[in-house]
């Protein structure tokens, strides 16, 4: 069933099944295109009720595709990881998505002192395939389990989650995630607060999952870190640039995204150099 589009109070949201579309060559044989994307936005406006809070975003993301997601303190990240998640109704504009969605959150907002385990918290992956009156039973179980080794933690199960460090709770996420079988992931700020070692970890298993086909976007505010990824989308309340990132991050774009001066300071000997941002470019909303 190809995608429907629904306008409602002047604004269009799709949603359904897409799939690839093939092409005729001059022989007369067809041959595949590019795979349909996951999520893809025209021109797209969001706010809370009152004036939008981010407008004219366009962008695509394919399976596979990992896509990080820059601007300042309150410039709309949030915003737009909610649009995708469904939380929040476009102003206008269309929004398509195509695949089944999952958000992990923060986990320094979460309550840490509820007396769940790792395994409690993947099984909640299970909740909204299941009829309101039925617990997850085995099946539920062991597939909580398996998404649970799948990210390194199958010996952590029974751990209460608030005793876990911030890069295995991100992991336990990801595996809730797994369980809801969720082809499109959207993190926000996966990162904050993780050692290097963690963080390479975490990326490793995002760049493992979108091997396998999902879609990952990732809100963060360190420049160095999406330089290994896709795509970039620089966002400051309206989209000011979005492409793979050896050409979009320019000094002028991440001007233009953080509103001050850029400062790119050398790397010592055979290291990297570095992007300074100006102080109020960290973004927790």
């Amino acid at each position: 069933m190809g995608a429907r589009a629904v306008r409602l109070r002047g604004f269009e949201v799709a949603r359904g099944a897409r799939e690839s579309v093939e092409k005729p060559t001059g022989g007369g044989a067809s041959v595949a295109t590019e795979p349909a994307p996951l999520a893809f936005t025209r021109d797209l406006s969001v706010g809370y009720g009152g004036p939008a809070v981010i407008v004219d975003v366009t962008f695509n993301i394919s399976p596979g595709d990992r896509i990080g997601l820059l601007g300042p303190n309150g410039g709309g990240k949030s915003t737009l990881l909610r649009a995708l998640l469904g939380d929040l109704a476009p102003s206008g504009g269309v929004i398509n998505i195509d695949a089944s969605v999952a958000a992990l959150p923060q986990t320094e907002r979460s309550r840490l002192d509820y007396p769940v385990s790792a395994l409690d918290v993947a099984l909640m992956g299970t909740l909204s395939r299941l009829p309101w009156w039925r617990r997850p039973g085995r099946a539920e179980r062991r597939q909580a389990l398996d998404a649970l080794a799948t990210v390194g933690l199958g010996d952590l199960a029974l751990r209460t989650f608030g005793e876990l460090s911030g890069g295995q709770r991100q992991r336990v996420l990801i595996a809730r995630a797994l369980v809801q079988d969720a082809r499109l992931l959207l993190l926000d700020e996966p990162f904050s607060g993780l050692d290097a070692q963690t963080s390479e970890r975490l990326m490793t298993l995002l760049d493992e999952l979108a091997s396998q086909g999902c879609g990952v976007i990732v809100a963060t505010h360190d420049v160095e870190q999406v330089q290994r990824w896709d795509l970039v989308l620089c966002l400051n309340h309206h989209q000011i640039a979005f492409g793979p990132p050896a050409t979009t991050l320019t000094s002028k774009v991440l001007e233009a995204t953080y509103g001050g001066s850029i400062v790119t300071v050398p790397g010592d000997g055979d290291g990297p150099s570095r992007v300074i941002l100006p102080p109020h470019h960290h973004d927790h909303g």
